[in-house]
């Protein structure tokens, strides 16, 4: 049983000065997969759909009768359909691949040089002076430590991931009201008319970063304790427990996915809506 970090580890570094994570590396790789997708899909776009076409129809149908639903409004359904679906489907690829077997257990052991930092606890000199002395011999010996780095790493559970959609999601929330309300909406952060409107406004601003932070923290929360709990199950007892809680996480990951969608729709629809 490996131990499991709550910051991605890195695996390599692009161009000299891109470190790359696990986690990071993962979300490229579902990326390509669901271009690929996208490509077999609409390569050969007919008007009675079968194959690969009928099921992403099927699939891309339903979830715009979701967003229209959740909406009420078939135009804005239409314009808001793009971004959200493309976060839903992306958190939800990127959930569910963190559950393939081989994600977390496939990587190389890396070697690491062990490098303490000395706390200066001495009451005397001297026993500074030792201390110092005992750290220098052990930098001198090339003290060092395996450990083990997971190629693949569900790409929710890596706070920077989550953190980057949010933030996405909230910005073109701000666009969305711009191009709806214009100055208008402007006006729900600044407002002068009264000491208490312009407090409101303040609160306003603040709930916006709040919203990434609860969107962000909500996603990453529910999927590392996801990770977690399969790893500690798999580990007690490897072979039948575990399959109701890969079902579970199977479960768990499309409701975030959901849940995140949905909340974006909600703050268009704020954001887009006379007050």
């Amino acid at each position: 049983m490996h131990a499991i970090s709550i910051a991605a580890e890195k695996i390599f570094t692009l161009f000299n000065w891109l470190p790359v994570t696990n986690a990071l590396f993962t979300s490229w790789v579902v990326m390509g997969i669901l271009i690929i997708l996208a490509v077999i899909g609409g390569r050969r776009v007919r008007e009675v759909p079968s194959g690969i076409q009928n099921v992403m129809e099927a699939f891309l149908g339903g979830l715009q009768s979701v967003i229209e639903s959740i909406l009420g409004n078939a135009k804005q359904a239409k314009e808001f359909f793009a971004i959200v679906a493309t976060i839903f489907i992306f958190v939800l690829f990127s959930n569910w691949f963190g559950l393939i077997p081989g994600v977390g257990s496939i990587g190389f052991f890396e070697k690491e040089t062990a490098k303490e930092e000395m706390i200066e606890t001495a009451v005397t000199e001297d026993h500074a002076a030792k201390s110092a002395v005992e750290e220098d011999h052990k930098a001198e010996e090339g003290g060092h430590h395996i450990t083990f780095v997971p190629l693949f790493r569900a790409s929710s559970s890596d706070l920077s991931f989550t953190l980057a959609i949010a933030i996405c999601a909230v910005l073109y929330v701000q666009y969305a009201g711009l191009k709806h309300l214009r100055f208008h909406y402007l006006g729900k952060f600044f407002n002068f008319k009264s000491v208490i409107f312009f407090f409101v406004g303040i609160l306003e601003i603040i709930s916006e970063f709040a919203k990434m932070i609860s969107f962000s923290f909500r996603l990453f929360g529910n999927v590392f304790a996801g990770e977690v709990l399969l790893v500690v199950m798999t580990f007690l007892v490897p072979y039948i427990i575990p399959i109701p809680f890969y079902g579970l996480e199977v479960f768990v990951g499309a409701v975030q996915a959901g849940v995140f969608a949905a909340l974006t729709l909600v703050f268009l629809k704020g954001a887009t809506t006379h007050h």
